[in-house]
């Protein structure tokens, strides 16, 4: 059972439920109907564990050449990879039908999106180009708009907006890990930028340039009426503490310095997400 469970990352997938959460919220028009959000919750859950789990089968071969994923069931033989295959689609199909069902079709149809863009174009890209990474930025940033329409039906501005943010977040996160672990991504012939590039000056600038960009993008809240005007002033110094650990990283470009940057970026989510929720007008 613990292998079928790392299987589906669920120290990630909490990262992609607190996201469908503050969708879902933001998509709401009236008292929050507690049930649509159990079955947007737990389909987008499914879906997106299922998601993981493909994602594992399919690169099995590259994680038995990393250290960080040699010890994955899959590499290690724990699990055959067609029961891994197999309970894969079984998660993704229930998260579908959950969505749709429970939810709505929107919902379900871009968990679905999500789902095969993850796999058929950021999987596989991974292993010919750097841009995988801009790639997988956009299937990456959906879950705030599967649970936006979960309570909605719809996907307006706000939707978008959430998107946006979720979208530039991922660059600096993503590129310190890259650059964390260029030496295993280099064994297992993934081409992320930092492998590509040793002296980290394009990622290093690649974090700066979406940290810059993320600051004038989650003010914008206020502008929608999303969140009221005090919302500023926190979003702000949470921006300009993430672009502080992005400029550290372009000048020092060490290990530690990318550390940073991850923990700037695991810190800087949830409490953007909890100033957006508190914020709210009417609140």
């Amino acid at each position: 059972m613990r292998d079928y469970i790392a299987l589906t990352k669920p120290r990630v997938t909490w990262l992609i439920l607190m996201s469908a959460g503050v969708g879902f919220y933001f998509g709401l028009r009236g008292p929050i109907e507690m049930l649509t959000l159990f079955h947007t919750v737990l389909g987008t859950a499914l879906i997106a564990s299922g998601t993981f789990t493909l994602n594992q089968w399919y690169e099995r071969d590259a994680d038995a050449k990393m250290r960080r994923t040699k010890d994955r069931p899959l590499p290690q033989g724990r699990m055959s990879p067609a029961r891994a295959f197999w309970f894969g689609i079984a998660l993704s199909v229930a998260g579908f039908v959950q969505l749709g069902l429970g939810a709505n079709w929107l919902a379900a149809f871009l968990g679905a999106a999500t789902l095969l863009a993850y796999l058929l174009l950021y999987t596989p890209l991974k292993q010919r180009s750097w841009h995988s990474t801009t790639v997988g930025a956009f299937p990456g940033a959906m879950p705030p708009l599967i649970g936006f329409a979960g309570a909605a039906g719809t996907l307006t501005a706000e939707a978008w907006l959430l998107f946006a943010i979720l979208l530039l977040w991922q660059f600096p996160h993503f590129y310190s890990i890259a650059w964390l672990y260029r030496e295993d991504y280099a064994r297992a012939g993934i081409r992320m930028l930092p492998v590509l590039e040793s002296d980290g000056r394009s990622t290093a600038r690649q974090v700066v340039v979406a940290s810059v960009l993320l600051i004038p993008v989650s003010l914008l809240p206020v502008a929608l009426s999303m969140a009221g005007r005090w919302y500023l002033m926190a979003a702000l110094l949470l921006g300009l503490g993430f672009l502080r650990a992005g400029w550290r990283l372009a000048v020092e470009r060490t290990a530690a310095s990318a550390r940073g940057v991850l923990l700037a970026s695991v810190i800087y989510l949830p409490l953007l997400y909890g100033f957006l929720l508190v914020a709210r007008p009417g609140l």
